[in-house]
């Protein structure tokens, strides 16, 4: 018998929407920039395009806060730092289109606004094609100044929201005094806390649930997971390190585990193994609805199902995308939850 139950998960994904998450982050912009083939230019052996159009999407904790918003209707808001330049104030544009309320975010007169600008082209005959990709981002640590700003809207903002949600992207933003302000002001108003990190998941101690995918994790623990003994002493080390409540490990195809520092251990496969496209961004979808779930009442393995669930709607769509409650809701109808089961129990 599965350890989830459908009907206790489709009354979390229901109240999704009545509560606010703070995402604290790196914030980044994607621009996509689109033409068709023009001709070969006469200063340069160099394709010229016509321009078509440009769209703007959210990256990084940006997308995060998106499939926060998503689901919760706008109970979100965004606190990272952004340069005095003209994509700081598209992604101001572009997180409020999202209904992300970005008035915490920081302006930081030494910084870009990290962006990445992506060239497409096409032609009658051809698929569009990504002809070159270009980074706008600084990625030293932000100053002292910078970081006492956003540790005041730490102090200032965590008292509002029901979660908070820590993006590190490695872009320079999370600090360890931030992390470590972050983690201690959110446990002392009795707030649930999620982090999404790429590496160096030891700095983050005390979290309420840590979402890591397998190599992350590995860059982590210092050993590959290959086999069941080592994927257990994995979840165990993770749990030592971080000194978390939870870890969710995210292992593409192979689903999801679920490590608790009571004990217990939870296996949960991916809900549509043979019809993924794309997975960019579905780390964010994880995160996202598994802090919401969290808030929402879920227990741990409630909370990863339904981030299982929601990953499994957003990798059938090309790029960064998020789901919606409707689409929660309609999709686990057809979800098979019973091979969602123990590997190990407290009670054991």
């Amino acid at each position: 018998m599965s350890v989830v139950n459908k009907e206790t998960l489709k009354n979390i994904i229901q109240n999704l929407n009545k509560v606010s998450v703070l995402v604290i982050g790196d914030f980044a912009l994607d621009e996509m920039i689109y033409g068709n083939s023009h001709r070969i230019s006469r200063e340069a052996p160099v394709l010229i395009l016509k321009h078509s159009h440009t769209k703007t999407l959210l990256g990084a904790a940006s997308n995060a806060a998106h499939n926060i918003s998503t689901l919760n209707s706008g109970k979100v808001a965004a606190l990272g730092v952004k340069g005095n330049d003209y994509y700081g104030s598209v992604l101001d544009k572009t997180l409020q289109s999202a209904n992300i309320d970005a008035t915490p975010m920081i302006v930081d007169e030494s910084r870009v606004t990290t962006t990445k600008t992506r060239i497409s082209g096409s032609s009658a005959q051809s698929v569009t094609q990504q002809i070159i990709r270009i980074d706008r981002e600084t990625t030293d640590p932000i100053s002292k100044e910078v970081e006492d700003k956003v540790i005041e809207k730490i102090c200032e903002l965590t008292p509002h929201f029901d979660g908070i949600l820590l993006s590190d992207y490695g872009i320079g933003m999370i600090t360890q005094k931030i992390i470590d302000k972050t983690i201690e002001t959110a446990r002392n108003y009795n707030k649930f806390i999620a982090v999404d990190a790429q590496e160096n998941l030891g700095r983050f101690k005390k979290a309420t649930i840590i979402t890591p995918n397998q190599p992350d994790a590995e860059k982590t623990i210092g050993y590959k997971i290959t086999n069941q003994e080592t994927l257990l002493k994995a979840g165990h080390d993770l749990l030592e390190k971080t000194s978390s409540d939870m870890v969710l490990l995210t292992r593409g195809g192979e689903g999801m585990v679920l490590f608790e520092s009571n004990g217990n251990i939870t296996a949960i496969p991916a809900f549509n193994k043979t019809e993924v496209f794309d997975v960019t961004g579905a780390g964010d979808t994880v995160v996202a609805s598994v802090i919401l779930s969290l808030c929402a009442g879920a227990k741990g393995a409630e909370a990863s199902a339904i981030g299982n669930l929601a990953a499994s709607i957003v990798v059938k769509h090309f790029g960064a995308a998020t789901t919606t409650i409707k689409e929660l809701t309609e999709t686990i109808e057809d979800i098979n939850l019973d091979n969602i089961q123990e590997l190990q129990s407290k009670t054991v």
